[in-house]
Formats: C-alpha cells, sequence, structure tokens
C-alpha cells in the first residue's frame, strides 16, 4: 500500500535523497579516489539513519539506494545477453619490434587515408591491461540497468544482479548522459583485498582461491548476488559499447552541447575523461604517447612499478586516441586494427621435477605431465606442467631428478622451459614412455607418422570414457542439458554407464540418488535424454568422438550415407568421395569402426532408442546449389550460422571451413577476417547475408 504524503513522510523523503546523495558521494571518494573524507564511523552513522527512515517508509525506497547493494535473492541460473555492440577481443605483442610494426601499420593507413601528415607521428593513449574480468554495464537513463560478461563477444552472462553490489559501480550516472550508454570494462580485486579474503575462506573451512583474478571470476559469478556483496570487488571503465540518444540524434551533438573542452568526445582521452565526469572509475594510469618511443617508454615504465600497483596486471594496451581515425583503421577478424595489447614477458622460476605422469586424453592421446615441487610463478602456484609429447621431453633434455625454468606462457599455461645443466644430479633419470595405460590396462601405440602416443583402449578406458561421455553431450553433439563433468565422474566411477548408450537407460530416481543431484535436476536430465533420442544422423556421427570427425565432416558423412549403418558398411573408396574426407581422416573412420566395441555402442544406442534423423535430400528447386561449396565467415545479422548452413545443405550445396580456388562463393558477415581475404586474394565471389538469400532464392 502506497503511504499518505503526510508533511512527516514528505520531510523523510527530503532527508532519505540527502541521504543518498552523501552516502554516493563517499563512496565514489572511498572507492573511485581512494581519498575518504569521513571516518567509517560517520560513514555507518550515515548508513543507519538511512536505512531507519526507509524501513520506516518502504515508499521511498529506490533501485539506486546505497542500501539496496546487499544482493538479490539466489538466482537458479545465469541467463544470456547479446551485446548491442560486440565485445572484441585484442591482439597481442610481446616485443618491441611487435610494437615498431603495429605503429608503421597504423602510420601507413592513417598516411593513406590524408589522415597523417609525412613524417607525422600517431597518438595513442596508454593504458593498463587488467587482470580480471571483461564486463559490459549499461545504463538507460543514466540508470543501471543490465550488466553482463564479455562471453562470447556476441552473447555474455547476465550478471546484473551481482554487478549492483559492486560499491565501485554508480547505480546512477552524475552529470550529463545520454539516453543509452554501455560502458565496457574489467572487474578485479586488490592484492591485499585477495589476502584477507583467503584468510576469511581459510578460517571458515572453505576453498581459498588461486589469485585475484580467480577470485573476482567466481565472485562475481556467484549465482547468490548476496557473497557477491561480500567480496571485495572493483571495476575500471576502460571503453564503450552503445551510445544513444533516442530522441536527439547524434551522441557528438550531446557531448558538445554538454561542455565542450571540459568533456571533449573526439577522442579516446576524452571519453575516458567524461566517464569520470559521469562517476564512473578509470584508471588513473594512463598516458597520451605518440609513436612507437612513446608506447615502448610508457610499457617500460610501468614494467618498472608494477610491482607497486595493488592488482595485477599482465601488460599494457595502446589504443589510437583520435576516434575518427579508430574508425577508419576498423576491424580485422575480432580484433580492431587501431588498438594493441602489449604483453609483459612470461614470469619465469626454478622448481624440482620430481616425476613425470601420464594423462589419457578423449581420443586415447597420451600426454606427458610434470609434476613438480609447488612453485608461485606470475601470480599462481604451479605443481603440474605439460611436457607435450616423447619428442618434446628428447628435444629439451628433461630429466625426472632435474633443477627446470617454469615459464607460464602469456601469463596462463605452465610449461618446463628446460633443465638447469649445472644442477643436474648424478641420479636423473630419464623418461619412458609406459607401455600400457596407466587407467585401463591396454597397450599404448604410437602411430606412424605422429608425435603422439595413444591408448587403444578406446569406449573400454575409463579415462577416455568420462570425456567421451562430456563430449557427447555437448551442444554441437546430442545437446544433452545438466550433464556436466561432476555428473559424468559420478556415473562412469560407479559402473553405472560405460558407454553413450548407458546414458539413455538412466531414471530419474537414479540420477537423484548422486552427490548434488536433486529430483528437479534428476527429472531435468532424463527430460534432455529423451529429447537427444531423435539426434540428426550429423550430430550422432559428431558424438561418437571420431578421431579427425568434426561437425563439419560429420554433417557431410550424414549427407553422403544417409544412415549410420551406410556409413559404417562404407570401404575407403566411399569415404573419399565425401567432401573434405581425405586419406587420413578415411582412415581414422575405417578404423573406428573396425573396433567391435564401438560397434557395440552404435547397436546399443539403436536398442536404448536412439534413432538419428537423416539429412532431408535436395530435390525440386531445391537444387540450386547442387555441386557449389559455400563457405561462412563472420556474422550475419538475421541468420545464424547453423540456418545457413541448414539452408545452403537443403539446397544441394556444401559447407566448408576453408577457402579454394573450388570455393564457389564465400559468405562473409561483420568481422569476417583471413577467409574474406582469401576469397578476394583468389576471386572467389562474396556474397552477405542477402546475397546468400538471393542465391536460394530466399530474398526479403
Amino acid at each position: 500500500m502506497t503511504q499518505k504524503k503526510t508533511p512527516d513522510f514528505e520531510q523523510a523523503a527530503r532527508r532519505a535523497e540527502a541521504l543518498r546523495s552523501e552516502i554516493a558521494q563517499h563512496n565514489h571518494r572511498y572507492y573511485v579516489l581512494d581519498a575518504p573524507v569521513v571516518s567509517d564511523a560517520e560513514y555507518d552513522r550515515l548508513m543507519n539513519e538511512l536505512i531507519g527512515i526507509e524501513q520506516a517508509h518502504p515508499d521511498l525506497v529506490t533501485p539506486e539506494s546505497p542500501t539496496q547493494r546487499v544482493g538479490a535473492q539466489p538466482l537458479a541460473a545465469f541467463g544470456s545477453l547479446r551485446h548491442t555492440v560486440p565485445m572484441r577481443s585484442l591482439g597481442n605483442a610481446f616485443d618491441p619490434e611487435d610494437i615498431q610494426a603495429f605503429d608503421k601499420r597504423v602510420s601507413d593507413l592513417l598516411a593513406g587515408a590524408g589522415m597523417l601528415a609525412p613524417g607525422g607521428q600517431v597518438e595513442y593513449v596508454a593504458e593498463l591491461k587488467f587482470d580480471g574480468l571483461a564486463v559490459s554495464l549499461r545504463y538507460e537513463q543514466g540508470r543501471l540497468t543490465r550488466a553482463a560478461t564479455r562471453g562470447d563477444g556476441q552473447t555474455g552472462e547476465d550478471i546484473t544482479s551481482n554487478i549492483r553490489t559492486l560499491r565501485s559501480v554508480p547505480l546512477k550516472l552524475i552529470g550529463r548522459y545520454p539516453d543509452v550508454l554501455e560502458v565496457r570494462g574489467e572487474v578485479l580485486m586488490n592484492r591485499a583485498d585477495f589476502e584477507r579474503l583467503n584468510q576469511a575462506q581459510q578460517a571458515r573451512g572453505e576453498k581459498v582461491f588461486v589469485n585475484p583474478r580467480n577470485a573476482a571470476a567466481g565472485s562475481l559469478r556467484q549465482l547468490d548476488p548476496r557473497i557477491t556483496a561480500t567480496r571485495p570487488l572493483r571495476f575500471f571503465a576502460y571503453g564503450w559499447g552503445e551510445i544513444r540518444l533516442v530522441n536527439r540524434g547524434q551522441v557528438e551533438l550531446f557531448l558538445q552541447e554538454a561542455g565542450d573542452a571540459d568533456m571533449p568526445c573526439d577522442t579516446h582521452a576524452g571519453m575516458l575523461e567524461w566517464f569520470e565526469s559521469l562517476g564512473l572509475p578509470v584508471s588513473a594510469e594512463r598516458k597520451v604517447v605518440r609513436g612507437a618511443d612513446g608506447m615502448l617508454g610508457f610499457y617500460a615504465a610501468v614494467g618498472a612499478g608494477r610491482a607497486g600497483l595493488p592488482f595485477d596486471i599482465d601488460g599494457v594496451v595502446y589504443k589510437v586516441n583520435e576516434l575518427a581515425a579508430q574508425e577508419v583503421l576498423g576491424y580485422v577478424a575480432r580484433a580492431p586494427r587501431y588498438a594493441i595489447a602489449h604483453k609483459f614477458p612470461a614470469q619465469e622460476e626454478t622448481t624440482l621435477l620430481l616425476g613425470i605422469d601420464v594423462q589419457v586424453g578423449r581420443t586415447g592421446a597420451i600426454t606427458p605431465v610434470a609434476r613438480l615441487k609447488p612453485v608461485f610463478v606470475g601470480g599462481v602456484t604451479v605443481t603440474n606442467a605439460t611436457l607435450h609429447n616423447d619428442d618434446e621431453i628428447r628435444r629439451k633434455d628433461v630429466r625426472i631428478g632435474d633443477t627446470v625454468v617454469v615459464r607460464r606462457a602469456g601469463d596462463v599455461i605452465p610449461e618446463i622451459v628446460g633443465p638447469v645443466l649445472e644442477l643436474r644430479p648424478p641420479d636423473a633419470a630419464l623418461f619412458v614412455m609406459p607401455s600400457h595405460c596407466p587407467v585401463c590396462g591396454s597397450a599404448i601405440e604410437r602411430p606412424e607418422d605422429e608425435a603422439i602416443s595413444r591408448c587403444t583402449g578406446g569406449l573400454f578406458c575409463a579415462a577416455q570414457r568420462k570425456q567421451s561421455l562430456t563430449h557427447a553431450a555437448g551442444r554441437k553433439a546430442l545437446d544433452i542439458e545438466g550433464l556436466g563433468e561432476k555428473l559424468v565422474d559420478q556415473l562412469v566411477e560407479s559402473g553405472r554407464v560405460k558407454s553413450i548408450a548407458d546414458l539413455f537407460t538412466l531414471t530419474a530416481e537414479e540420477v537423484a540418488a548422486y552427490d548434488r543431484m536433486g529430483r528437479k535436476s534428476a527429472e531435468n536430465l532424463v527430460a534432455a535424454l529423451e529429447a537427444a533420442r531423435k539426434p540428426p544422423l550429423g550430430r550422432l556421427l559428431y558424438a561418437l568422438g571420431i578421431r579427425h570427425v568434426g561437425e563439419s565432416t560429420a554433417r557431410d558423412l550424414a549427407l553422403r550415407f544417409g544412415s549410420i549403418e551406410a556409413v559404417m558398411a562404407a570401404d575407403e573408396a566411399a569415404l573419399l568421395q565425401v567432401n573434405d574426407v581425405g586419406p587420413v581422416v578415411a582412415g581414422s573412420i575405417l578404423r573406428f569402426f573396425a573396433e567391435q566395441h564401438n560397434r557395440d555402442v552404435v547397436e546399443a544406442l539403436s536398442r536404448a532408442g536412439v534413432h538419428a534423423v537423416p539429412p532431408e535430400a535436395p530435390s525440386g528447386n531445391n537444387q540450386r546449389l547442387a555441386g557449389r561449396t559455400l563457405v561462412l565467415t563472420g556474422t550475419m545479422p538475421n541468420w545464424t550460422r547453423d540456418e545457413a548452413t541448414r539452408h545452403i545443405l537443403a539446397a544441394g550445396g556444401k559447407v566448408s571451413g576453408s577457402v579454394s580456388k573450388k570455393t564457389a562463393y564465400v559468405v562473409a558477415g561483420e568481422d569476417a577476417g583471413s577467409k574474406l581475404a582469401k576469397a578476394q586474394e583468389l576471386g572467389v565471389p562474396v556474397l552477405d547475408e542477402q546475397g546468400l538469400k538471393a542465391l536460394l532464392d530466399m530474398a526479403d
């Protein structure tokens, strides 16, 4: 019930608004400017007064009130949000020569466009490359309405409830703002806050986090926003997506009216200053520089002071400052031509190589893995590192007992650079690849002309079985929602599921008995299995995990043979008639179906009621693309790639992943990359979505 607006109510409303404004200013000074002007006790007094007013007058509570940052009710799962403007990644540079080459490319392009005088230097904004989680915040009429992770660049997870708990993120912008503003930036955690969080986690007997980035990502992706609200997360803005004035035309007009020099809109640096004027946090560690020398000077200065920063970074970023120049430079593939990330060298440490184990992959690949004496490298404690294969171990001359140099390449993947030979002990032992699989005991063989050794156990091997089931349940295969790795582990380890076919005999009662599986989750999984009993033939072939058979090849096999029995009966000559199937792929298919246990799985699937749906044979007027091969690249405005592929196949055409002289057409959408360039180089005709529809006689 709405409260009557008595004089007391009006007075309370004015006081609440004043308190909200004052607390917001204190939050900004504390979390953004790092310059508080009141004590914690005074801040708490103001907050408690506001809480008291809102409790007495519930109608006065607003979504932007600082009291609402405690977090909403837990979510069942994250929804998805499509980015209005894609969130693109950056190309990487590692050496001074890379930066000089980048500067030359930019200078040449701008000079060619008449935007740079001969001998002139390009102006760049140099910023920190934060080691956190990229997010996009959307403000409408100045109010935060939604937030999403980067995701795949096109679609991210809806983390609005969680972002609202971050005190460095304004719930309402100040000053003059457009009708719609999408702000891109990074969520991270200071190292000191990270240490305190881990101490608290340990005291409660809960999981500790590996590094600040891991802690930030885990905190932001909590289904319970009330947990996120307790985590010391921070946000820094560095870019934007959509900026729109619904009723007033171009944003440039708005910015010019809003204050000329105080709010410039023709440079990247100006946009960051504008963000600050709106109350958005922007890192002060940024600088406008000129040319390659300016960029490298900033890089050196930041590198020297890196340890003194309160948070982790893994490099710096350079962006052409002039926005008009950014527009001219445009994009290549999914990265802008006007920006580049300059990564710091991988951090290295030495430690002892205690032993070498082997891991078994989904296709039976045997990968040697080094067991290391724990060492802190690049912000994480490393205990294992891949050694890739037997040849790599021999090439690096790594032996058990060696002191080895460990590096995190690109600050991500631990690898062994090599041994410190001066410290090699007399009893350092050579690694010998085991002759039998450590999981199932089957023989390990190394196929001729291959660097990888493999377990021959196939679906008998529990290690391969787990990964095969996870692969089969994937979105591009049988798309069995709810069958995650944890449940697969339990199903295999209990002996209940030995092959894909066994999945389709599960009951809700059985599934509900497993760890972390409630009745509703079990029923949902069984419903997903029921929906997967009639998969397209191509998806079923892909789900089997045949080596070298990706989704495109599986689809081509389905089109050529029409049934799984026909694929199983095909000889090499028949297989070689399939698009993109050569001797290696054909041999892999033949070996797979020569194994009786694989044929048994196919038969068991049929007995369990799994019957593949054959692709529709092109006929009549649908033969428009018969015998023609098309390549898809980039993002189309209306059709997904799967939809476009389905229409092409229905018209008798083929879809390939690579461009050659035999390609009939390349269909290019937004962010088309190297395939478009290859088509232009070979003179292959290029179509957009409308051109494809016209070709299919489906034009709007």
